[in-house]
């Protein structure tokens, strides 16, 4: 309740209804309440405090502190230097006066923990763009240990350029002068840095590892969140293999700014510490060994644009690839019932065969660049010393041998960052296909607005529908056309007609799925697309005619919209559901383990199962899309027998192709492409309606064998009247289109 008011102080009201504890707590954790804050468009964040900083925090919004017993209290106000904190009680109305608590009585009750609130004003970071701002945006929020991790490889450059000194000092003090001295000095020297440069290292590492991990768990966290953004219609129309494909491709972006991206700037610091003191060394090695680096770059980048063709011909064969991997194992029942192996076979040896195709041309092509750039890796890690000995037989003075030798192992730690800087060009080649790869999946127009905002008004079931038309994406027939009908709350509404007459459409309307509708679509008055989406599909119960189970037991299926149910809710559910005889006589009752893909149980069990999670949170309106379908006679016979039982006191939309599942509802509507043709009760349509009568003695014919012949003339007549009227539309359009 404290973060219902807390939240009510920045304008968003929450439904406490709605939220779901974590199983096994006691009491909502801080990390519990954050996470359906977030859901709730809110901006959230636990942390644990001290006294000192918590009477510091000054006049601040209304800050949730968490006590010892469960419950919560609103920080008001604060006052370091009477050392007092103002709380106000959640469960008093706003305006009751706030109480002063010192710093003895509050930690006899207070955890430690809070929650900050803030309404979510900016939605950049959920909703921009997946590209590398985005990602560069992550990591800059990494300052301070990114601040540590450049300090720690500065230093770390600096102590590499002793040892390199150390060997010049012994090649040209110690065995030219044989000084056992000098030796012993030195050696005690390298001890001590050696030590300096091992816990520097591994210091350096820790923190880099850390910093991997967070941005790799924060990328991940964002981009699944996108994903379940995404709108229902984009998974229609798009082939899930692929769009996994391309989801999978963001983690070699990853992988690549927290792995190579990373080491390799961290590299570059050795360039800013060795190059001064290479051209101290010896100038002319210096240049040689930059100019022979800047070689390899310029022959990685000139190969940059075919690299570009090549893996993007590889990535796309890959994804294509894997949705027929996806495809077979997803309809592995009809691959084996209906012998289609071979079919499968020969859809996976092609898809290989383009793979295997890009493959070979991207590995060619890479061993041809490193055909190119390999002379020169050979001549900067041995070429330069005979180039410096040449130089010392010319000219002695130039460099010593206790140079070139240092030379040579500070020059291999030079060469090695700005080869890898020329690799990190190659790599980032690959990185931008699959960064586009991945961005056309997760910058497409996502729900998150329609997801965190809105109004979220008490449900009672009252619908109107005021001239809505509906046309999908792509098509140019309407799938509504001026649907007008108002039912009240608490109506058992049957939706009938032939396939393709926009039952099913209509209930899409009204789940929020499709939302881009002329018209209006009311519930309680109210317009849906002003509703927070979340809210109105946690206060609907949904029932398809294919229903997911999820992996899991069949309590944890029941209650997955809201985990925190008691069990008393689950077997009522069950109950209603019709579900609760077959329950009780699998071996662990409800908690029953669920294989993947519903194995161990029979469609109509998964279907009943369907409808006990749909009503174990006692929605207020219902849409059952052909429900009973996938029922046995007899669970259908139970299951209609109980939607009386089942539909007290609620709105219920029942789509179903047998009509005798709706003989009892109030209210039927008869449509036919895409218009409500006829809105009444069983008795009324069959007297009135020649659709529904011709439908309804099709499914009885064996009740009423001589109106059946009399309907299916009458249907007959209306088939040959609706293909003249669509040949007489397609005409006039064609003339249309000749006129212009």
């Amino acid at each position: 309740m404290a973060c219902v008011k807390a939240a009510a102080f920045h304008g968003v009201d929450l439904a406490i209804d709605a939220f779901a504890a974590e199983p096994g707590e006691a009491s909502p954790s801080p990390a519990t309440l954050v996470r359906w804050l977030d859901d709730q468009g809110l901006v959230a964040k636990g942390m644990r405090l001290r006294w000192d900083f918590l009477v510091r925090l000054g006049n601040t919004p209304p800050v949730v502190l968490l006590f010892r017993d469960g419950s919560a209290s609103l920080l008001m106000r604060t006052s370091p230097e009477e050392g007092l904190v103002w709380l106000a009680d959640p469960m008093m109305p706003f305006g009751t006066p706030p109480v002063p608590v010192d710093h003895l009585r509050l930690s006899q009750v207070w955890t430690g923990d809070i929650v900050l609130i803030k309404r979510n004003r900016n939605q950049s970071e959920a909703d921009a763009r997946f590209d590398l701002a985005w990602f560069a945006r992550m990591v800059l929020r990494e300052k301070r240990p990114m601040r540590d991790i450049l300090l720690a490889a500065l230093i770390s450059s600096i102590l590499q350029l002793f040892p390199a000194l150390i060997v010049m000092q012994v090649i040209d003090r110690v065995v030219n002068y044989h000084s056992m001295a000098t030796l012993v000095s030195l050696s005690a020297f390298v001890i001590i840095l050696s030590v300096y440069e091992i816990l520097l290292t591994y210091a350096q590492k820790e923190m880099a590892l850390v910093v991997a991990t967070r941005l790799d768990a924060r990328i991940s966290l964002h981009a699944f969140n996108r994903l379940l953004m995404l709108p229902l219609e984009f998974y229609e129309r798009e082939q899930t293999g692929e769009v996994l494909g391309r989801f999978a491709a963001i983690f070699k972006v990853r992988d690549f700014i927290t792995g190579q991206l990373m080491s390799t700037l961290l590299d570059l610091f050795v360039l800013i510490v060795l190059l001064p003191v290479l051209f101290y060394l010896c100038a002319p090695l210096a240049w040689i060994t930059v100019a022979a680096a800047g070689l390899i770059g310029i022959i990685v980048v000139m190969t940059l644009p075919a690299m570009t063709r090549v893996m993007g011909a590889y990535i796309q064969s890959d994804l294509k690839r894997n949705a027929v991997l996806y495809e077979t194992v997803a309809g592995i029942k009809t691959v084996k019932t209906m012998a289609l192996e071979g079919t499968r076979r020969e859809d996976w040896d092609e898809a290989t065969a383009h793979v295997v195709r890009w493959r070979l041309a991207s590995g060619r092509l890479v061993n041809w660049i490193n055909l190119l750039i390999q002379p020169i890796n050979l001549f900067i890690n041995r070429g330069i010393i005979l180039v410096g000995a040449y130089l010392i037989l010319i000219h002695a003075s130039a460099m010593q041998a206790g140079a070139l030798m240092a030379f040579m192992m500070l020059g291999g730690r030079v060469t090695a960052p700005l080869v890898g800087l020329a690799r990190l060009v190659e790599s980032f080649n690959e990185v931008t296909v699959s960064l586009g790869e991945a961005g056309s999946v997760l910058n497409q127009p996502t729900e998150t607005l329609a997801l965190t905002t809105g109004l979220r008004p008490p449900i009672k079931g009252a619908l109107d529908f005021v001239h809505v038309n509906y046309t999908y994406p792509g098509s140019s027939t309407p799938a509504l056309k001026d649907i007008n009908f108002s039912i009240p709350a608490g109506t058992m509404l049957g939706l009938v007609g032939r396939s393709g007459s926009g039952k099913s459409t209509l209930t899409r309307l009204l789940l929020g799925v499709s939302r881009n509708y002329d018209g209006f679509v009311k519930l309680d008055g109210v317009d849906l697309r002003e509703i927070n989406l979340h809210y109105l599909r946690r206060c609907m119960g949904t029932v398809l005619q294919d229903n997911f189970l999820f992996r899991g037991t069949i309590k944890d299926n029941i209650t997955a919209q809201r985990a925190g149910l008691t069990f008393e809710n689950v077997v009522k559910a069950a109950r209603l559901a019709e579900a609760e005889e077959f329950i009780e006589r699998m071996p662990a009752g409800f908690n029953t383990f669920i294989e993947e893909g519903s194995t161990n149980i029979s469609g109509g069990q998964r279907q009943r199962l369907a409808i006990a999670r749909a009503v174990v949170t006692d929605p207020k309106l219902m849409v059952l899309d052909e429900a009973t379908s996938a029922l046995d006679p007899e669970s259908e016979a139970l299951v209609n027998a109980n939607l009386e039982h089942l539909g007290a006191g609620r709105t219920m939309v029942i789509v179903s192709h047998r009509l005798s599942s709706l003989v009892n509802c109030d209210l039927i509507g008869v449509m036919d492409q895409g218009r409500m043709v006829d809105l009444a009760p069983h008795h009324v349509l069959v007297e009135r309606c020649e659709i529904y009568r011709t439908l309804w003695l099709q499914q009885n014919r064996h009740l009423y064998k001589e109106d059946v012949k009399h309907d299916e003339e009458v249907m007959e007549k209306w088939d040959a009247h609706e293909k003249e009227e669509s040949a007489q539309k397609a005409k006039t359009q064609k003339n249309g289109e000749a006129d212009r």
